[in-house]
């Protein structure tokens, strides 16, 4: 399931949606991404219909490599204060390791890849976020 919304959403709530679908998973790894406490506000923008389309394709690509019997993500646009999810991703498989691994190059993918655009304000000071520019690639963990 992929949903890009501009709405607050209940990451607790769609997890346990997701979960319920699941028949032959042993395993679900999620990950929850929240605006910081630094910023005033995160404001996300992104290509209505496209930004679905490369999350959809990379999310199958991911459940063909890891066996994963599902994968998914919900995402926020428009303008989010701190403290609030910008992001839920999650993947399950039938073992762990699978679906760790997944959901790791799942949100490097995200982070780094798609097509999404972050300004954050700080005070007076509006300053867009380089992709990784936020998630050096030395706290990113492989599997």
């Amino acid at each position: 399931m992929i949903r890009i919304t501009d709405r607050a959403f209940d990451p607790e709530a769609e997890l346990a949606a997701f979960r319920h679908g699941l028949r032959v998973s042993g395993a679900v790894v999620a990950m929850t991404g929240i605006v910081r406490p630094e910023s005033d506000a995160l404001l996300l923008e992104h290509f209505p219909g496209v930004t679905e389309a490369m999350i959809a394709a990379f999310a199958d690509n991911l459940r063909t490599e890891f066996g994963l019997e599902s994968a998914m993500v919900i995402h926020r646009v428009g303008r989010m204060l701190p403290g609030e999810a910008i992001v839920l991703a999650a993947a399950a498989s039938v073992h762990r390791k699978a679906a760790i691994a997944a959901l790791d190059r799942l949100m490097d993918w995200l982070k780094l890849e798609a097509p999404f655009w972050k300004l954050e304000e700080t005070g007076n000071i509006r300053r867009w976020i380089e992709p990784g520019s936020t998630d050096p690639a030395g706290d990113r963990v492989s599997f």
